[in-house]
């Protein structure tokens, strides 16, 4: 399973240079079977990434661009009058695709927004009466600015803990940047990927995610990361369960894609940040990422 993964980052990381860590979160993400938010400015290959792992996994791909007259038909799709059919017809908007962009998602209104909570949280939306089921395996990666930058809505806490990991591409680095400037455009370049994994193989790893083994000193940890998370000053509240039970998630997927069949503290610490940052924000930018020092530093890893 590790070369088949690795075969998926070798070629992502052909599109997005220098970002290792970020391409593997990502993928990681993926298995876990969760939603990936990532926040930067704009340029900074966000999109690109997206489009890329679509392409990679051999998944079917939309686009939404979140503006402020968005609405949540937009997103969801509405029923209008076949004449011919003599009757209302539903036509599926953009969600319902394996993987699905939230484009500058905060610049939309908290009501469209919102549209996309059941989608993430139940892999189904309720249009005008009827449960409709989403595609199989569903997987959403919003893109957000800055909250510094005009135009934008915070994420509720609700919205932003339906998100499994958040991540932050940053600048690349010089070497990076040198290649990208003398290379081929990425948007070619991502047109012109085949994919690494089927969907069936992809369904085989998510279910192998689920089956990697974390002894019960490993699950102690866990939950004292999440009983301190509770207790640091400033914060109104901590890590949820849903939280601990993402993290646990994305450190069996961290596990599966190093080749191992059992969960290490290591794997837990690498996934913490992603999972915990944006948790622990609360309205308080630039300060999560000391908590999540804070937490891994202060939490000894054997009782």
């Amino acid at each position: 399973m590790k070369k088949v993964t690795d075969k998926v980052i070798d070629q992502l990381n052909t599109i997005l240079l220098g970002k290792d860590q970020q391409v593997r979160l990502a993928v990681c993400g993926l298995l876990a079977r969760g939603h990936l938010l990532i926040e930067d400015i704009p340029g900074m290959g966000k999109t690109t990434l997206s489009h890329a792992l679509a392409r990679t996994m051999g998944l079917s791909y939309q686009r939404i661009q979140f503006t402020n007259d968005l609405l949540p038909a937009d997103v969801l799709g509405f029923s209008m009058y076949d004449k011919e059919a003599g009757k209302l017809v539903f036509h599926p908007g953009p969600i319902f695709a394996q993987v699905v962009l939230a484009d500058e998602i905060n610049r939309a209104s908290p009501r469209t927004q919102s549209a996309l909570l059941e989608a993430m949280e139940e892999r189904q939306v309720s249009i005008e009466g009827e449960t409709r089921p989403l595609p199989h395996p569903f997987f959403v990666i919003a893109t957000q600015n800055p909250v510094e930058q005009g135009g934008t809505y915070p994420l509720p806490e609700s919205q932003l803990d339906r998100f499994l990991m958040r991540l932050r591409l940053g600048y690349p680095d010089p070497r990076a940047e040198r290649e990208l400037l003398e290379g081929e455009d990425r948007r070619s370049m991502t047109e012109q990927m085949l994919p690494q994994m089927t969907e069936q193989e992809l369904e085989l790893l998510q279910q192998a995610v689920g089956r990697v083994s974390a002894s019960p000193a490993l699950l102690d940890y866990v939950q004292r990361l999440l009983e301190q998370s509770r207790r640091m000053p400033g914060l109104l509240y901590g890590l949820s369960p849903r939280a601990g039970l993402g993290l646990l998630r994305s450190a069996r997927a961290w596990a599966l894609m190093n080749g191992r069949h059992h969960v290490l503290p290591d794997d837990v610490q690498a996934v913490f940040p992603a999972v915990a940052e944006h948790r622990l924000e609360q309205g308080e930018s630039g300060k999560s990422s000391e908590r999540v020092r804070q937490l891994l530093s202060s939490v000894s890893v054997i009782a």
